[in-house]
């Protein structure tokens, strides 16, 4: 088989950028188009090479980019209303498995109700009630996650959060007790439950790679209006756990990465919403909207998309991705 000596080399090497380009971008057509371009160009190539080149590199992929995500298995705290149940909800109509642990019975029970029936088998969901800030609770969740998901489980969400103490005392005024279940709740069960379900979430002999954990902080971690110590404080100290887990725990092929939404509109995803049949606009104004960049209040399903980024892009760990609708890049000065 002869080369041309001169043209070979770049002509093969154009060929190949060509081809990884267009597979990259998921378009058969483009790849021929390039190809068919580049041996008009140079055309002293032999055609058994080019068939080579081309049987090898148009091999088709496993999994295309367009293609929807496999089945997973998804354990969400928090999940009974709000960003988590928007996220349950989501998650089972893209065909995954989820565990919704919450500490309020009646809202998990309503959520139960309203999460999709059909075509969704029941097989494919289930709540528990868990107190957070009971380390028995959790392990004994654990446990549960390892039954249902038959030891195996992909993401953890921890996404519940004491949210009672936001605007509401000056640090003056704020409890000890407010101060410490909002610790309690929103730092230190992400890091036990973390821990607790470590052993489902490991690679093994078994399984070449980790799962993953989403932990949901907020943009006040970063930004804060008065009154906000006990909040701010816990989802600053969630980024920290956050970066420290993905070191940590990067031998046993499991990813840890933060969420900063920051405005979600979700005061439809509760019970008495429910009853009322609220919709998702309830509440808001043009100027609510146009606070925000992108034109519009956060939805959960921004929250979602930026979750099953996280879940599907093996090379992100340790990182934070901020859903605000660029909210936090604005520069406010008195009118």
């Amino acid at each position: 088989m002869q080369w041309q000596k001169k043209m070979g080399y770049r002509y093969a090497r154009d060929v190949s950028i060509s081809y990884t380009t267009a597979y990259s971008e998921g378009s058969i057509s483009s790849i021929y188009a390039m190809t068919s371009y580049q041996k008009r160009r140079e055309p002293k190539i032999s055609t058994p090479m080019f068939q080579a080149l081309s049987s090898h590199l148009l091999k088709p992929s496993t999994r295309s980019l367009t293609s929807p995500p496999m089945s997973k298995n998804y354990l969400i705290t928090g999940a009974a209303r709000g960003i988590g149940r928007g996220l349950s909800r989501q998650l089972l109509q893209s065909g995954h498995r989820v565990l919704l642990l919450d500490s309020n019975e009646s809202e998990l029970s309503n959520t139960s109700t309203h999460l999709p029936q059909s075509p969704i088998p029941p097989s494919s969901f289930r709540t528990h009630l868990c107190d957070l800030r009971q380390p028995s609770s959790i392990t004994a969740a654990a446990a549960l996650a390892k039954d249902f998901f038959s030891g195996h489980l992909d993401v953890l969400i921890n996404n519940a959060a004491y949210t009672a103490v936001v605007g509401k005392s000056h640090p003056s005024e704020l409890t000890l007790e407010d101060w410490n279940t909002a610790i309690e709740t929103n730092l230190t069960a992400p890091f036990l439950l973390t821990q607790a379900c470590l052993p489902l979430l490991s690679k093994s002999a078994t399984r070449s790679q980790g799962g993953c954990v989403v932990n949901i902080s907020s943009t006040r971690a970063v930004q804060s209006e008065p009154n906000n110590e006990a909040y701010s404080a816990t989802k600053a100290g969630l980024l920290g756990l956050t970066q420290s887990l993905a070191v940590s725990l990067a031998e046993q092929g499991v990813r840890v990465n933060a969420i900063l939404p920051g405005w979600i509109h979700v005061e439809n995803e509760c019970q008495a919403a429910d009853e009322r049949g609220a919709k998702w606009e309830e509440g808001l104004t043009e100027e609510d909207h146009r606070w925000h960049l992108t034109g519009r209040v956060g939805k959960v399903e921004d929250v979602g998309r930026a979750v099953e980024f996280l879940v599907e892009c093996g090379g992100v760990t340790g990182s934070e991705v901020v859903v605000d609708g660029g909210v936090t890049r604005k520069m406010v000065y008195p009118e």
